[in-house]
């Protein structure tokens, strides 16, 4: 199917973009890597009469440590994410996740942003985000606004963003010492969608878990955080034990459906197994 006519207005600055949005309202969509944007349209999911381009806004494409944080342009691309020395060396989470996004093509042109503003709750890095702790940017005419992405995401493809507004920043707690972490994603093929996704994060300090972070992909309506697991493991000896419980506590949090893809049991099943698995994979980096 081809998309409804609509007007394609290109930003040059933010400032120009978030003027376009302001004016046209919920009958705009910004454009960056278009490859959730563009199939919504295409099937009339979606059809907006006004597309803002903001490829060319500048400032929106940098990884970097500022201010005890990193800090993600939301024009980052997918393989941007996969080869940065930073994100390699320092945030293991990231780095696991970035090569298992679809395929070359889609994150050549995907950009972070786009991913998490989309809110498929089968999409990997609002996972990794969630358990990283990660908190949104959210600019518009009038200032700007810094939501945890645990409040930013709402239901399927639904998010607290306002039709003025635009995601122009992902924040993450700077690593820390001691720290571990991993995404598993189960799949049918390399480069679909995930059957079953789990991301772990890991933090020891003097023996204990100063800090754990579940996030659980394709088993809800969003992107889920497994907080009972989290709260579960705080403070707790980094054990097979305490593990167990975590991973129990996870798939109990996880809403699956059954489908072509497998039955809600057995993806339940995936994360309690992905979560054991994850948090023995962060137990061994952080104690490197």
């Amino acid at each position: 199917m081809l998309p409804s006519r609509f007007e394609y207005h290109r930003a040059e600055t933010l400032d120009e973009a978030l003027s376009l949005l302001a004016t046209y309202g919920e009958d705009a969509k910004v454009l960056a890597g278009g490859q959730s944007l563009i199939p919504m349209m295409k099937l009339r999911f979606a059809y907006p009469g006004h597309l803002v381009d903001v490829n060319r806004v500048p400032g929106l494409d940098g990884i970097e440590e500022r201010d005890g944080a990193l800090r993600i342009g939301a024009l980052v691309r997918h393989h941007a994410l996969e080869t940065s020395e930073l994100i390699r060396s320092r945030y293991p989470t990231i780095a696991a996740a970035a090569p298992q996004i679809a395929d070359p093509l889609v994150r050549n042109l995907g950009t972070i942003g786009g991913s998490i503003a989309h809110a498929d709750p089968a999409g990997d890095l609002a996972s990794v985000m969630l358990a990283l702790g990660a908190t949104v940017v959210l600019r518009s005419s009038g200032g700007s606004r810094e939501l945890p992405l645990r409040e930013f995401l709402v239901d399927t493809f639904t998010t607290q963003i306002r039709p003025d507004e635009m995601l122009t920043e992902i924040v993450v707690p700077a690593a820390e010492p001691s720290s571990g972490g991993t995404y598993l994603k189960q799949e049918r093929k390399v480069g679909d969608w995930a059957t079953v996704g789990v991301a772990v994060a890991l933090t020891l300090r003097d023996g204990r878990i100063a800090r754990a972070g579940i996030g659980l992909t394709s088993v809800g309506l969003t992107n889920l955080e497994a907080t009972e697991a989290e709260e579960a493991l705080a403070g707790a000896e980094p054990t097979d034990e305490a593990f167990a419980e975590a991973a129990r506590l996870a798939a109990a949090a996880a809403h699956p459906v059954s489908d072509v893809r497998g039955s809600a049991e057995y993806k339940r099943h995936v994360v309690d197994v992905y979560v054991r698995r994850g948090l023995a994979r962060a137990r061994e980096m952080a104690a490197a």
